[in-house]
């Protein structure tokens, strides 16, 4: 079983490392342009719902999370040159909420509360990317978002404990990139590239 359990979380990273490799190409290619908000607040809630799915048990499902970590920590880094600057003031008010969000659950010593906590938080997280995805659909790479979810499902199934601690936050991500991955179709279906997208 715990072979399976290996198996299923290296497949996993594996898909999460092939999702992040076009993103940081196409970041420095200038034709995806991430959102800073969006990736300081995974950078933190990411590394906090690794610390949950190690305390609940999640045993190999926490490679890929911790992996990831890392990976969106410099995607954060390099927003700050190549990120959007189409940032409005209600991303503004949503980080902030974020952010206060994050205070809280630092104050908190129950690790169900507070892994619920951090998966509402990075779904504050995502709200900049989807309403940014919405607006500039090809400022995303799509086939990234397509494979965070499936590298998200590996690492469900890799999970040793399947339970509210280990599973909430792969779940919560899992749906939310494909929300993302949902709206670049539709909206990439009704807005055709343009030059300055195929620039980009």
């Amino acid at each position: 079983m715990l072979g399976w359990k290996l198996l299923l979380a290296v497949i996993a990273t594996l898909i999460g490392l092939a999702a992040f490799a076009p993103y940081f190409l196409d970041i420095l290619k200038r034709r995806t342009q991430p959102h800073a908000y969006t990736w300081l607040i995974w950078s933190i809630t990411q590394g906090t719902a690794v610390a949950a799915l190690l305390k609940g048990n999640g045993g190999f499902g926490a490679m890929n999370l911790t992996v990831g970590t890392s990976l969106v920590f410099i995607i954060f880094i390099l927003s700050f040159w190549y990120g959007t600057k189409n940032i409005t003031k209600s991303d503004t008010a949503v980080f902030i909420l974020a952010l206060l969000g994050i205070i809280v659950w630092w104050l908190l010593h129950q690790p169900l509360v507070t892994v619920i906590m951090v998966s509402l938080i990075d779904l504050l997280g995502y709200i900049p990317t989807w309403r940014k995805t919405f607006d500039e659909p090809w400022s995303e790479t799509l086939w990234s978002w397509v494979a965070f979810a499936l590298s998200n499902i590996f690492a469900l199934l890799a999970l040793k404990d399947f339970n509210l601690l280990t599973a909430t936050y792969l779940v919560s991500i899992t749906v939310a990139n494909i929300i993302v991955a949902v709206i670049l179709l539709v909206r990439r279906s009704i807005l055709p590239v343009t030059r300055r997208d195929e620039q980009l």
